[in-house]
């Protein structure tokens, strides 16, 4: 997530030479690609943590810190 990143709330996916966007509200891949595995797993995460991830979003447009989310595993 960036400080004054574009509605709808993102965040940004990078894995190996791949970079993604994930649109948090929809749970999709707004711009960019994954591989199909990847991107399987980015979603099924983003999904369990959409509401702290949505939270963060709005920090980071508050121009605060965001809160550490617990990373894919």
């Amino acid at each position: 997530m960036f400080f004054n990143d574009h509605a709808p709330p993102p965040f940004h996916v990078q894995y190996a030479e791949y970079k993604a966007t994930v649109d948090i509200q929809l749970l999709s891949i707004s711009t960019g690609a994954l591989p199909r595995r990847a991107h399987e797993l980015v979603l099924d995460w983003a999904e369990l943590h959409q509401q702290e991830l949505l939270e963060d979003w709005q920090l980071c447009m508050d121009k605060q810190q965001p809160k550490a989310v617990a990373p894919l595993k």
